[in-house]
């Protein structure tokens, strides 16, 4: 069965209870190289692709593997970055090589395939954004921007548009690399956050969103890149929250769009000032929580009242009703859940010590990893613990998931594709983990 013709079948509910930590690893580091639950049949994850892709004595830089993987399903493909300087595209199904594109330093970034043309574009930490033929590698173009490109780049009918970490963000034409048009700030002075903020685009309106290193976030038309806000100043919501001009000013995470009672909003984050829903329109504050500070990534989980599983436990019972939870994830706090219409933190996840990668909604839960103890299952209405994963290397790369698969690398460079299973109807109200 295709990834394409898995996204017809009902997503599967995750109905097992939270367990532990300890009940999930139990002794699973003691042999990284086989753990043992590779293969745990009553395990909601299990492990259908497992192969080394960085190559040794290519990696570049820290000892992480960062970005995010692309899907394509209609064509069982995945295209990943690695620290050994290559996308790799990749099998859906057993993740061999289809090809390898080089590039002059580490690519860390998410990809976007673009269906209609087949072509990938993606960043590199060699300052420049490449354009390649998704089923040969082919080069198209390569548009350089001086400094290391790290975010997905979006795109509205033949714009693209994508940032790099130096405050520039560019408009090109998807097909021929062309500039449409560009606009910077100045990066801010002082102590900054690794990483940087990508566009966020609204397709309704034909605005794209961006958040800056100084602590602004600025709305522009797609057409010609011209203001659409008076710029928002985090860092100065920020200093009244405070009392004092806050240490880090940075905007790293990525905004999100979405629809609010209100109407459009866009959710950011300022790594001093914490979490804010601002007006898609004006940028006016729609509401903002101070305590959720430390936020790197956000995700809105956004699941539609559905039929529950008829495998379940819940299988004839009443509808589910709809989830709606704005994910946040923080080096200090762990993993957040917040209303989105209101901010009120619903949970916190403090997860083991360590950094947490930006959380992906997976088969009706959250995946998520973390940069020392693995890959963990996520109830997406408390943030306990579903199911987890250990390599003994650690999770900095954000998983990518479609219907019942998702695909992630490790910081050692291992390539792994985990499903999904349904609870077992005879398990016990207790899920631990079979050794």
């Amino acid at each position: 069965m295709t990834l394409a013709r898995a996204a017809g079948i009902a997503l599967l509910a995750i109905g097992a209870p939270a367990c532990g930590l300890g009940e999930l690893f139990g002794g699973d580091r003691v042999n990284p190289e086989v753990p043992t639950w590779y293969n745990r049949p009553n395990g909601a994850m299990h492990v259908f692709a497992h192969r080394k892709l960085t190559v040794e004595g290519r990696a570049q830089g820290e000892e992480w593997e960062r970005g995010k993987p692309e899907i394509d399903p209609e064509h069982d493909r995945v295209f990943v970055g690695s620290s050994d300087r290559g996308l790799y595209a990749l099998r859906a199904g057993d993740a061999s090589t289809l090809w390898r594109f080089e590039t002059a330093n580490m690519v860390q970034s998410e990809p976007l395939y673009d269906p209609e043309m087949d072509y990938v574009y993606f960043g590199s930490n060699d300052g420049a954004l490449y354009c390649v033929k998704a089923a040969t590698g082919e080069l198209v173009y390569r548009y350089d921007t001086g400094a290391e490109v790290a975010r997905k780049p979006v795109r509205l009918g033949e714009v693209l548009m994508f940032a790099n970490a130096s405050d520039f963000l560019f408009a090109i034409d998807r097909r021929t690399g062309k500039p449409r048009w560009q606009v910077r700030r100045s990066p801010a002075l002082g102590m900054e956050i690794s990483g940087h903020a990508g566009p966020a685009l609204d397709p309704t309106t034909g605005l794209v969103y961006m958040a800056y290193s100084d602590g602004h976030v600025i709305a522009y038309s797609v057409a010609d890149g011209s203001e659409q806000w008076t710029p928002v100043d985090l860092s100065a919501e920020a200093e009244q929250g405070v009392g004092e001009a806050p240490r880090y000013l940075d905007v790293d995470s990525t905004p999100v769009v979405d629809e609010h009672p209100q109407g459009h909003v866009v959710y950011v984050s300022s790594y001093a000032g914490g979490v804010y829903a601002l007006d898609a329109a004006s940028g006016s504050r729609v509401w903002s929580n101070d305590k959720a500070i430390g936020v790197t990534d956000l995700m809105l989980f956004d699941e539609p009242a559905h039929a529950p599983n008829p495998n379940g436990p819940d299988k004839g019972g009443p509808t589910v009703p709809a989830k709606k939870i704005l994910l946040a994830s923080s080096a200090s706090s762990g993993l957040m859940g917040l209303d989105p219409f209101t901010g009120r933190v619903l949970w916190r996840n403090k997860l083991p010590e360590g950094g947490v990668s930006a959380p992906v909604a997976f088969a009706g839960a959250v995946l998520v990893g973390t940069t020392r103890y693995g890959l963990f299952l996520l109830s997406p209405r408390n943030g306990k613990v579903i199911d987890g994963i250990d390599l003994g290397s650690g999770f900095a790369q954000t998983p990518a998931a479609f219907a019942g698969r998702a695909y992630m690398m490790t910081n050692a460079g291992t390539f792994l594709g985990v499903a999904v299973e349904p609870p077992l109807p005879s398990r016990g109200a207790k899920t631990t983990a079979r050794n």
